[in-house]
């Protein structure tokens, strides 16, 4: 007998008659001799209303308390599901993330799984129950509800598997796999058979919108099988699997891209040691995720950095670095929004040349200005004018020959 870990997100649990579609799927799945552990996220929408009814009472809600709140969508999710499984015959027992045993550490709605210790749920597989757990959740060891950030779900199902050894964990949305581009920028966009954790984890960290990045780092980590796949149809999905050598033929995998991104220029800045770690600790400890940093060439003693980070972020951002500006002796600071981020990615970067080179030219031929690049082994990231995101992304898609396939050579 196989134990699968199944997730299945806000979408494919979107409403009353999906959730019956969704245990019959479980009840399928446990019909054919094996064990199931489903994570559920909150139904579509459920979440963004709960932060709506928050900010209406308090504009800037205490965090400890939004996680309380939040963690509730999740919890009726688990509920309903279970209720529609009995309803069709199958025992189900649904646990909060706590009574599942995960443990967080104690950073309010953005909170990292310190551990999982799944005695609850190994009894409930072995009286032969499913077992529904609510994802994004968790608590800290002194009882203190958490949420681990948008896209949670992903990582609790990911987490969970890799605690109770599962064979295979499924994340069930609503498309059917992994695309070398987002379908709704590129319509001709092509679903990938397989893809590797490196590349899966450079995709959700660039803004691929199927996976959260954590869950991809963790799944590498503990080398968690797992495959994405549509909750409505029985067509395969993609694998992400860990890489083979014939991988490296295939230059680009994807195209992933990110919205919703803002740029922070502090100018002026001395040219001595410390001052660097002085702005991007204070970042840290107000914690705030930075992606790209860039760094002038001093002249006359100064310099000038540039980072990038959520739009969302942009305010707090500037709030924390008003005093270290001044402290440093910087000459200022500017912030700029409407931006986004195009980043190309494929394991055979780190073999074949000229792909920068190539993507330049791409975006060149179409009059589109790159503000930021940024590289790694298996990735070319540009910072863009949001405004030409569509446009440069269509364009990038069809130059590298994606909608045929994978770019190889």
């Amino acid at each position: 007998m196989a134990l699968f870990v199944q997730k299945y997100g806000g979408t494919s649990v979107g409403n009353t008659e999906r959730i019956r579609r969704v245990a019959q799927r479980v009840i399928e799945t446990q019909r054919a001799g094996h064990g199931v552990v489903v994570v559920v996220s909150a139904m579509s929408g459920v979440t963004d209303g709960l932060i709506k009814l928050a900010r209406e009472v308090a504009p800037d809600p205490p965090e400890r308390e939004l996680d309380v709140l939040l963690a509730t969508g999740e919890q009726t999710t688990i509920a309903l599901l279970a209720m529609a499984l009995h309803a069709a015959g199958a025992r189900a027992v649904s646990l909060t993330g706590a009574q599942a045993g995960i443990v967080t550490d104690g950073v309010h709605t953005k909170a990292k799984i310190a551990n999982i210790t799944p005695k609850q749920v190994h009894r409930l597989l072995d009286d032969g129950a499913v077992v529904i757990v609510a994802g994004f959740q968790g608590q800290t060891m002194e009882g203190q509800i958490t949420t681990l950030g948008r896209g949670g779900s992903d990582l609790t199902a990911i987490a969970l598997a890799a605690a109770v050894n599962a064979d295979l964990c499924q994340i069930f949305t609503d498309v059917d796999g992994v695309y070398t581009c987002d379908p709704r920028l590129v319509p001709d966009a092509r679903k990938l058979d397989e893809i590797s954790y490196e590349e899966m984890l450079e995709m959700a960290s660039s803004g691929s919108k199927v996976m959260q990045s954590r869950s991809v780092e963790f799944a590498k980590k503990f080398g968690v099988r797992f495959e994405v796949r549509n909750s409505f149809n029985n067509n395969p999905g993609t694998m992400i699997v860990e890489e083979t050598p014939s991988m490296e033929s295939v230059v680009i995998r994807g195209i992933s891209v990110e919205k919703n991104q803002a740029k922070v220029t502090v100018a002026g800045v001395p040219d001595r040691p410390g001052t660097a770690a002085a702005i991007f600790n204070a970042l840290a400890e107000a914690h705030l995720v930075i992606d790209m940093i860039v760094q002038n060439v001093s002249a006359h003693g100064a310099t000038d950095v540039s980072f990038t980070l959520n739009k969302d972020d942009l305010a707090r951002a500037q709030a924390t670095l008003e005093p270290v500006v001044a402290r440093i002796g910087a000459a200022g600071m500017s912030a700029q929004d409407g931006i986004a981020k195009l980043s190309v990615v494929g394991i055979g970067m780190r073999s074949h040349s000229g792909i920068a080179a190539k993507l330049f030219d791409c975006l060149g031929q179409g009059g589109i200005n790159i503000q930021m690049i940024s590289t790694s082994e298996i990735k070319i990231a540009v910072v863009l004018d949001e405004s030409r995101l569509a446009e440069a992304t269509q364009r990038t898609h069809a130059y590298f020959g994606l909608n045929e396939g994978a770019y190889t050579v």
